[in-house]
């Protein structure tokens, strides 16, 4: 039988199969360049160093809570928490590069649907959720699953794609419906009970009704609604009450939120060093709610500052990025986002100084968690997905004025 001699491509030819390979490879390499050249290098690297930060901060806390937390029977490691976030934030970068990588409107879809999943799971929560340490926030999925954290940036993207319907038809009752959606979410939350993120769900709406291009009578309206939601809950709800009253009366020594003061000014403006600081360990939750006062004593008041000074560059850079943005989706959710992640630094800082009632809030992209590390980073990927531009493209610039006065023509 005659045999055929093997294929040998001619000189300048190239098989298919490498010819295909190389194609995909030249599509990654411009995916890829047209991503680094669109994204928002600046807020990206602002958000690495947070990271960073926060890496060595749960190295820093993890010995007192794996102590804290250590039986007769079972002994955590000492840096038993801070190889488990090493891995939530591994995870949290592949979901935050994934969703920067995604077009605008993929974006908005894949947010309205994860908050519409997420909605779903919080109405779970008070049926099957897990109870721990007192309050039933979590739903165990074979793993351990928070759905108020992922609803967070899904509710910012779909209370911005509601209110931006008004660009098409003023006569939409956009507001009624957020406020609906906003006081439906805020009641299952305190059903868990989780006051704090409440507030942060409440102010995020208030942030986005206000930018929406509202008239002054229906702000002053929903100031005067907040006051009484904030005296109706102080009366009625007795989690809220007690915490108040705690921070109006002081506390005691004993206190978690006097403990967090004064470990915090414990180590002065330098630090005692890593792993050199005493008072963070009987500090309760020092690697979640009360880490930045466990940086406060290891690694001094100047890093405190600077990482204060991170999170108010990061709000300031996405402000100046949609000073000339023609979207108003895009403005909106850029907007709900970083007043998402800014809002909850602040009050968690406030907190710490002992000039905020304890709201049991963790501080973003630094203390411990799996679902909140998670479902943040998810949050920094849509804020760089929605915020991505080609900055050989002129813009023009969006002025939520005039959409205002359109409206006011419109009801003439």
């Amino acid at each position: 039988m005659a045999t055929h001699p093997p294929y040998v491509p001619r000189a300048g030819r190239i098989p298919a199969d490498a010819a295909l390979h190389q194609r995909r490879a030249r599509n990654r390499r411009s995916e890829f360049a047209i991503w680094w050249r669109e994204i928002d290098r600046v807020l990206l690297t602002l958000v690495l160093m947070l990271m960073a930060i926060g890496a060595a901060a749960v190295a820093a806390s993890s010995p007192a809570s794996a102590r804290r937390l250590s039986t007769a029977a079972v002994k955590l490691n000492d840096l038993h928490f801070f190889y488990l976030h090493i891995r939530f934030q591994v995870v949290g970068l592949i979901a935050m590069f994934a969703a920067s990588a995604l077009p605008r409107e993929m974006a908005r879809r894949l947010g309205i649907l994860l908050g519409f999943a997420m909605l779903i799971g919080l109405m779970l929560v008070p049926v099957i959720g897990s109870n721990i340490n007192g309050a039933k926030r979590w739903l165990n999925l074979g793993m351990s699953l928070q759905p108020s954290e992922f609803l967070k940036p899904a509710y910012a993207i779909g209370l911005a794609w509601i209110l931006s319907w008004r660009v098409r038809d003023p006569n939409l009752p956009v507001v009624p419906i957020t406020t609906g959606l906003m006081v439906l979410i805020c009641a299952l939350l305190m059903l868990q009970p989780d006051f704090g993120s409440a507030v942060l769900f409440a102010g995020v709406w208030f942030v986005l009704v206000l930018m929406s291009g509202i008239d002054v009578k229906r702000i002053l309206g929903m100031g005067a609604g907040g006051v009484a939601a904030v005296v109706a809950t102080y009366v009625f709800y007795d989690n809220a009450r007690h915490r108040i009253d705690a921070f109006i009366g002081g506390g005691s020594q004993f206190d978690q939120v006097d403990l967090a003061q004064r470990t915090l000014l414990a180590g002065g403006w330098t630090g005692s060093g890593l792993w050199l600081g005493t008072r963070k360990l009987g500090l309760p939750e020092a690697h979640t709610d009360y880490i930045f006062s466990v940086i406060g004593e290891e690694f001094g008041l100047l890093v405190c500052a600077v990482i204060v000074v991170l999170y108010l560059a990061i709000v300031l850079r996405v402000l100046l990025r949609l000073l000339d943005e023609e979207d108003l989706f895009t403005t909106l959710a850029a907007a709900g986002l970083i007043a998402q992640l800014g809002g909850q630094a602040f009050i968690n800082v406030l907190v710490n100084l002992q000039l905020f009632p304890s709201k049991g809030m963790t501080l973003p992209l630094i203390s411990y968690g799996g679902s909140s590390t998670i479902a943040l980073c998810l949050g920094v990927g849509f804020l760089l997905a929605i915020t991505r531009r080609n900055p050989f493209i002129e813009r023009e610039r969006f002025k939520l004025r005039a959409l205002g006065k359109t409206q006011a023509r419109t009801r003439k």
